[in-house]
């Protein structure tokens, strides 16, 4: 069953719980960048685990919390 009306806005939720818990990034990135950083992109109707954004700072640490926040949302 394709629960992505509800998986996607969970995801964004994560995120920004995320944002909100770094102390570096609530003010080196706004929410809405933040949350761009990671788009939700399908491959035969599947979502795919959003890629490391290396140009925009996101620290090991930070990309592993958004990869469980994926896993758990997906």
């Amino acid at each position: 069953m394709n629960n992505d009306h509800l998986s996607i806005p969970l995801f964004e939720m994560r995120l920004e719980e995320i944002h909100r818990n770094d102390p570096w990034l609530r003010y080196e990135i706004s929410i809405r960048d933040f949350i761009a950083l990671f788009p939700v992109r399908y491959k035969n109707g599947r979502p795919i685990k959003p890629e490391h954004p290396a140009a925009h700072g996101v620290d090991r640490e930070v990309f592993l919390k958004v990869l469980v926040a994926f896993s758990q949302c997906f």
